[in-house]
């Protein structure tokens, strides 16, 4: 999530509201709280992230959890911080109208706009201080739901803040994954070689898929975890057009490499060539070379010739597809060749898209808007599908992720397209 926290308004385009779910599990015990009933399922799904969360501090040494490793990333304590004082701000003020006196000085530190990433760190409680917060807040929260879902609140029609609040944990956790990442990859230090290595191999770029001419629904409908920027659904009109039957390959990246994809011009746009003299970048984020070819940084990713290449940011795979002979898919194709379950490989990696982040007609900031409306800015690509850290709740056909340009510790890759 991002932006501020506004008022909000009854949204009138949600689904029914969800069955409730049969599954007795969900009526575990939580931080001392039993609850009174069984919890339906955006309840049993904020148990699971709320404990992946925390134990994503306990996997890292205490140094490490206020660490900033990369200019573009928080640390991991902050992450785990602001996820649980988010669903506790949206829950018990926003909807309840509770007052904490702790919410100020937490808001200080948790809300971006209020807290400069490199800052963030220090601010920050230690581990076992923190874990403590998380537990006290869980079982808050856990009480605070079961009388929220009889408030009648705007927010909580079709259980739409519950699946909100989940897809926020969802996504920080897959930001927590890029930290963790970053975290071995400084580790290891700047010369460090894990795994095999990858040399030439002559490979083929993917095979195409090729898609008819078709009339297609873009966004997603009738689905209470939709953000805003998915709606509103409406149909679009598609040419024939093709994709690769997989995601670029690390071995498909390490040729465009060797032929001097880096090193021409031509392969570049005004803007791209710009950023690549400015940084001097000459291949993805976690490669390093090594006697012999290539390796990896991360000892938790090695390089594998077949596995789609990542680290790479959309100038990169603008460049590549130039290269290749073709284009960036729009993502109404990648939507459409989703819906269809026409796209193999799909959900690997974050797809860099041509087109960036625009509203679609009718489109209206809900619950606040600072989620997407501050993002149209023609600076922010948009990302297709999700990466093999992507939580199943990010996964639909219709979510938008989205970047700036030059991001790379994201984890995205690209897809060819061509027109048919």
């Amino acid at each position: 999530m991002r932006g501020r926290l506004r008022s909000v308004r009854r949204r009138s385009r949600l689904a029914p509201r969800r069955t409730r779910s049969d599954d007795p599990a969900a009526a575990r015990r939580v931080a001392g709280h039993t609850p009174a009933v069984k919890l339906p399922d955006p309840y049993e799904r904020l148990l699971e992230l709320r404990a992946g969360c925390r134990d994503q501090l306990q996997q890292i040494s205490a140094a490490q959890s206020s660490l900033q490793p990369h200019p573009e990333l928080s640390p991991l304590i902050w992450h785990v911080g602001h996820c649980f004082f988010t669903e506790s701000l949206w829950l018990r003020r926003r909807v309840l109208g509770e007052q904490d006196a702790r919410d100020d000085a937490r808001a200080a530190l948790y809300t971006p706009e209020q807290s400069s990433k490199h800052l963030r760190g220090s601010r920050a409680p230690d581990v076992d201080a923190l874990l403590r917060e998380t537990r006290q807040s869980e079982g808050e929260c856990v009480d605070a739901w079961s009388r929220a879902a009889t408030s009648g609140h705007a927010l909580m029609q079709d259980d739409y803040l519950p699946w909100f609040i989940v897809q926020h944990y969802a996504q920080h956790l897959e930001t927590m994954a890029m930290v963790a990442q970053q975290l071995r990859m400084g580790a290891t230090g700047p010369d460090a070689h894990c795994g095999p290595r990858l040399t030439a191999t002559g490979d083929q770029l993917p095979a195409w898929l090729d898609f008819a001419a078709a009339r297609c629904r873009l966004g997603t409908q009738a689905n209470p975890q939709a953000y805003d920027n998915e709606l509103v659904a409406h149909d679009v009109e598609l040419p024939p057009y093709r994709l690769g039957q997989q995601p670029v390959s690390n071995a498909n990246w390490l040729t465009f490499m060797q032929d001097g994809g880096y090193r021409r011009p031509d392969l570049w746009d005004t803007e791209g060539w710009a950023w690549r003299r400015q940084t001097g970048i000459e291949h993805p984020l976690h490669w390093r070379e090594a006697s012999g070819g290539w390796t990896s940084a991360d000892p938790a990713d090695p390089l594998l010739a077949q596995a789609p290449v990542h680290g790479i940011c959309w100038h990169e795979a603008c460049a590549f597809a130039r290269w290749a002979g073709a284009r960036l898919p729009n993502e109404a194709e990648l939507e459409h060749a989703a819906r269809l379950d026409r796209l193999p490989g799909r959900g690997q990696v974050w797809e860099w898209c041509a087109n960036a982040l625009a509203p679609y007609p009718g489109f209206e900031a809900y619950p606040y808007a600072g989620y997407s409306q501050a993002w149209f800015d023609g600076r922010h690509r948009v990302l297709r599908g999700g990466s093999r850290h992507t939580h199943a709740e990010l996964r639909r056909p219709g979510f938008r992720n989205f970047y700036p340009e030059t991001h790379r510790h994201v984890f995205a890759g690209l897809r060819l397209a061509a027109d048919a």
